[in-house]
């Protein structure tokens, strides 16, 4: 992917300098609820989590850990994490400003180990995630090194693509997609609730094939190889593959974020279309 000597976002929070609090009790709701989620979206046993959290939390003093010192392979990737945040301004602002709306650019915040949001508290563990509460985007860069050799997703693209989604959950947000869902979901059975969870992921899949799509138009930035490393990112964490790498089977009716053949469709419709009408996945009867 070309990103160097491109514009950087002025929209990077970078905390990984500031070191990570651990107070002494039990850890709240909320971050045990983000735990299981994550463990279970990254193929971990939530039991496992749980009890490393559980673990975590007993000490009977708070505890300052060291001052993280960033390597210069890592700050090298701080920059194109933001140089890939600036591209998704392009594209969604233009989009926006098409459908005679207005885009409110996200905050990404660099983090590690552990970060607060207005969410709660979450570790790296859970992998990069959005808060709709604080219209925040939180990756710790040190998941790219999972997705490379946990998950065999290496490359450049592929780490994009996995920017290019969570603002694609920001955008959800700001077009009011994500309240519909979950407002309906408190009417449902956890297993209809699973299929609009489903149906959300897809579509910021669908929004992050958009942005590839649009930037590469406007700014010539795919090498060979690059989607193809997108698709096999896609593909390396859908539902069906990350259950079946921790279990042995999979569970259909616990599926939160797709198979991996969804995962690739909705990205490669984004990739293909080009436009938000194209990623309605809501309407769609068949995945």
């Amino acid at each position: 992917m070309k990103w160097r000597n491109r514009r950087s976002s002025r929209n990077i929070e970078d905390r990984r300098k500031a070191g990570t609090v651990r107070k002494s009790g039990k850890p709240g709701g909320i971050v045990v609820l983000l735990v299981v989620l994550g463990s279970m979206y990254f193929g971990v046993d939530p039991q496992i989590a749980l009890s490393l959290l559980d673990a975590g939390s007993s000490g009977a003093a708070t505890q300052q850990t060291p001052r993280y010192q960033p390597s210069q392979q890592e700050n090298e990737l701080a920059r194109f994490v933001s140089v890939v945040l600036a591209d998704t301004e392009d594209t969604w602002n233009s989009l926006f400003r098409q459908s005679g709306g207005r885009y409110q650019e996200p905050k990404l915040v660099l983090f590690t180990d552990s970060v607060r949001s207005a969410c709660g508290n979450a570790s790296a563990a859970m992998g990069p995630f959005y808060c709709p509460a604080d219209k925040k985007v939180y990756i710790d860069l040190g998941f790219y090194e999972q997705l490379k050799k946990r998950h065999q997703a290496p490359g450049d693209f592929a780490q994009a693509y996995v920017i290019a989604h969570e603002v694609g959950h920001h955008v959800q947000n700001l077009l009011g997609i994500s309240t519909k869902v979950h407002q309906a979901q408190q009417k449902m059975s956890k297993a209809q609730g699973n299929q609009l969870s489903v149906r959300l992921e897809l579509q910021a899949d669908c929004f992050a094939g958009l942005w590839a799509h649009h930037t590469e138009k406007a700014k010539s930035i795919l090498e060979q190889g690059d989607i193809e490393e997108a698709l096999n990112a896609a593909s390396a964490i859908g539902d069906d593959r990350l259950q079946k790498q921790a279990r042995g089977y999979a569970k259909p009716e616990s599926f939160t974020h797709g198979t991996s053949q969804q995962r690739v469709k909705w990205f490669k419709t984004g990739l293909t279309q080009g436009n938000l009408k194209s990623c309605d996945t809501f309407q769609q009867k068949g995945l």
